[in-house]
């Protein structure tokens, strides 16, 4: 368990343990079993829905927590950490309850929040698609066109977390519903879509990197054809869509921010047990300067980083996401660049075994890698924040 007493209340220390102690009893071992059996964890879901770990940052009335992006760093950060990033999906409600809390009707809160956050059902945000750069949101190419008192629905998307989980019940669908409009940021809408819904296909799973991503509950190809909901679907209002999107990926990225930084906590940890346990040239790879270089190195860049996405979630808590609009780029930017390199560090210390089935370093690599495309690709986020520097010095 990560030590910040020094900055944490004694609320926030406890919540890390409640956290780190249930990593602890349903690590990586105890999930990978399962899911190789191909066994769902539902029990462990439910656990966590009744311990309030379930969306810790949404509102108490709902059955969250009450709490911020703060908490839910620290949920994010010991769970990855103790070697189950996404065990319990936190991700979905989180993330995607936050739509729903933010922009949703009553009706669809009563209907969809609750049994989500009480982990009794799970669900699935629909936006990526393999024909446009998803990256950005104008590029969508699925269809919301309106019929009457209904919507039809018409796109394929790929690579949509958690929807190949049987619980998985509810899709929050990304799409066009005006076209051809001047604004292009206001041609898109946000609509909920039932997973029984006729013309809804779960088409296949994706791989990463020639993984099957059990932390998710798989990633998927998602058809819809003709896929008719009521119009009370709709999520906020016609043309909302790209704001909903935007507002979802403040927390979005702490959430994916402080998994990479449990993730680098767990390759330090590997790197130190590997570099006791281990003897090339005649002595431990602990008297290695290189190895120690790399710890080093490694511990030096996680406080660095853990610092910055904390004040990060902290100013989301007390200014909003406009207000951390800088730091939301830089933590998305810095983050998983660094992680990766301490991963790639901590295969290379492992040798042959880094890269097999043995250890969690190859996957969790490949998932370091992933992220760095996620919610935009680096290259997006570095010449936006440039941008943003450069205008205070314009005359």
């Amino acid at each position: 368990m990560t030590d910040n007493a020094f900055v944490e209340s004694d609320e926030r220390q406890a919540l890390r343990k409640s956290v780190a102690a249930m990593a602890a009893n349903y690590g990586q071992d105890y999930y990978l079993e399962k899911a190789r059996a191909g066994q769902h964890t539902d029990e462990l879901w439910q656990e966590a829905g009744k311990l309030g770990f379930i969306g810790v940052n949404l509102p108490e009335e709902y059955g969250g927590g009450g709490a911020g992006m703060y908490e839910l760093s620290i949920v994010m950060e010991e769970m990855s950490a103790g070697g189950c990033p996404l065990l319990l999906m936190v991700v979905s409600p989180a993330i995607n309850g936050t739509i729903i809390a933010k922009f949703g009707t009553d009706e669809q809160k009563k209907r969809w929040l609750e049994p989500l956050l009480a982990g009794e059902i799970r669900s699935a945000f629909a936006m990526t698609e393999p024909e446009v750069a998803s990256s950005d949101a104008t590029n969508i190419e699925t269809r919301i066109t309106r019929d009457g008192g209904d919507y039809v629905i018409n796109g394929r998307k790929w690579y949509i977390s958690g929807a190949l989980h049987p619980d998985c019940e509810i899709f929050i669908v990304m799409g066009k519903t005006d076209p051809d409009g001047a604004d292009i940021r206001r041609q898109q809408s946000q609509i909920l879509v039932p997973r029984d819904t006729p013309g809804l296909t779960v088409k296949r799973a994706m791989q990463v990197y020639g993984y099957e991503d059990h932390w998710h509950g798989g990633h998927a190809e998602v058809v819809f054809e003709d896929v008719r909901v009521p119009a009370a679907n709709l999520i906020g209002e016609e043309g909302g869509g790209f704001a909903i999107a935007q507002a979802r990926l403040g927390p979005g990225r702490i959430h994916h921010c402080m998994r990479l930084i449990g993730m680098a906590e767990r390759a330090i940890e590997l790197m130190c047990r590997r570099a006791v346990s281990r003897t090339a040239f005649g002595k431990p790879l602990a008297q290695q300067g290189v190895v120690q270089n790399w710890i080093a190195d490694a511990r030096v860049t996680v406080e660095q980083l853990r610092l910055l996405v904390l004040k990060t979630a902290w100013l989301m808590d007390t200014v909003g996401n406009r207000g951390a609009h800088t730091e939301i780029q830089s933590i998305k930017i810095a983050t998983p660049r660094a992680v990766v390199d301490i991963l790639d560090r901590a295969v290379q210390l492992h040798g042959a075994g880094g890269v097999s089935q043995d250890f969690p370093l190859a996957a969790l690599w490949s998932a370091a890698r992933t992220l760095r495309l996620a919610d935009g690709p680096d290259e997006v986020h570095r010449q936006s924040l440039a941008r943003r520097e450069l205008r205070k010095y314009a005359h």
